[in-house]
């Protein structure tokens, strides 16, 4: 046999060890009977909590200990952190991200240490800022083309620079939409008023890239939501 022969299989048997070690981390991560799961919104945070199962509500105090070690951890931490919270409000970390939790009380935000946790980088900084401007640009665009409507008129005719939007009153209540409104919604309202277009979904990109330019005009200003 020549050795590319031996070098193919080691690679296999490499392969298959490196999956059985994960299915063996994995099974170590499975939860313990019928708890409650709760995922952050960054998706990257799982919490197992003890005393509830899944489908059944938790008790005001015990969600807001839940919420505070999400954010908390969502602060400090960057990687995946899988953990379940005991009864007594004691944490255990139960994969491989280093960190150190104390006991969580309710109502208070506790102290993380984390080891694997530190702030943004200047490189994550500037990505940041980067897909930002990306999108104000983009938002400026639209808010510059006519094609968003059907006559002719653009969101800049009426509104230079994107003055008198006032991004940070909203939410407030808005007498065309008889309602309180979200600057989403107001956005909408003047596609259809005066543009006589489509209004976008609220997930569309071109929403989003005109909230983020219309918001942009606005910075520095203290929110006031529901001024008029």
């Amino acid at each position: 046999m020549n050795k590319n022969y031996w070098l193919i299989i080691s690679i296999l048997v490499l392969v298959v060890f490196t999956f059985a070690i994960f299915i063996s981390k994995a099974a170590r991560f499975e939860k313990e009977g019928n708890l409650l799961t709760v995922k952050s919104c960054d998706g990257k945070k799982t919490i197992f909590v003890e005393g509830f199962k899944e489908g059944e509500k938790m008790s005001k105090e015990k969600a807001q200990v839940v919420a505070n070690l999400l954010m908390n951890l969502i602060k400090i931490c960057n990687q995946e952190v899988i953990a379940k919270l005991k009864e007594d409000n004691s944490v255990i970390v139960l994969n491989d991200a280093s960190l150190i939790l104390p006991d969580l009380k309710p109502g208070k935000t506790p102290v993380l240490l984390a080891h694997g946790g530190q702030p943004h980088t200047k490189k994550e900084i500037k990505l940041f800022e980067s897909e930002e401007k990306r999108m104000m640009d983009e938002g400026y665009k639209v808010f510059h083309d006519s094609s968003l409507g059907t006559n002719g008129i653009s969101c800049d005719m009426c509104h230079p620079d994107a003055s008198n939007t006032h991004a940070e009153t909203y939410p407030k209540f808005q007498t065309q939409l008889k309602k309180v409104a979200t600057l989403r919604e107001m956005i909408n309202w003047c596609i259809e008023n005066p543009l006589e277009g489509a209004k976008l979904k609220h997930d569309d990109p071109k929403m989003i890239a005109l909230e983020t330019y219309i918001t942009s005009t606005r910075k520095g200003k203290v929110l006031e939501p529901g001024k008029h």
